[in-house]
């Protein structure tokens, strides 16, 4: 099955993005330029996070996907070993059952 390696990558990536949104922030904050070219600068950067947000959201939406399909397909060869194992066990208890039925008329 899958291994925790996306879920840690998009959890240091979602950090980082985070982490650069507050670093924005801060620099918009403490610079010295008028409050409309500040707006405008968040709002870029609002515009520019939103993207990677839903960028990410996808990604994180197709590897559950396939992380389901997988688990699908996990639950349906253990169905099948499952299957057989009873199968065999039926048919043994059956062979056992004729064969003391056999004894007791002897």
């Amino acid at each position: 099955m899958a291994d925790d390696r996306g879920s840690s990558s998009s959890a240091v990536l979602l950090a980082f993005l985070g982490g650069a949104a507050l670093g924005a922030v801060a620099a918009l904050l403490l610079a010295p330029q008028t409050g409309r070219e500040s707006r405008e600068q968040l709002r870029g950067y609002a515009r520019r996070a939103e993207g990677d947000l839903r960028d990410l959201a996808g990604r994180a939406g197709d590897a559950l996907e396939e992380v389901v399909e997988e688990g699908k397909e996990f639950v349906d060869s253990k169905k099948a070993v499952l299957r057989e194992a009873f199968d065999v066990g039926r048919e043994a208890m059956r062979r056992e059952r004729d064969r003391l039925r056999g004894e007791d008329r002897s």
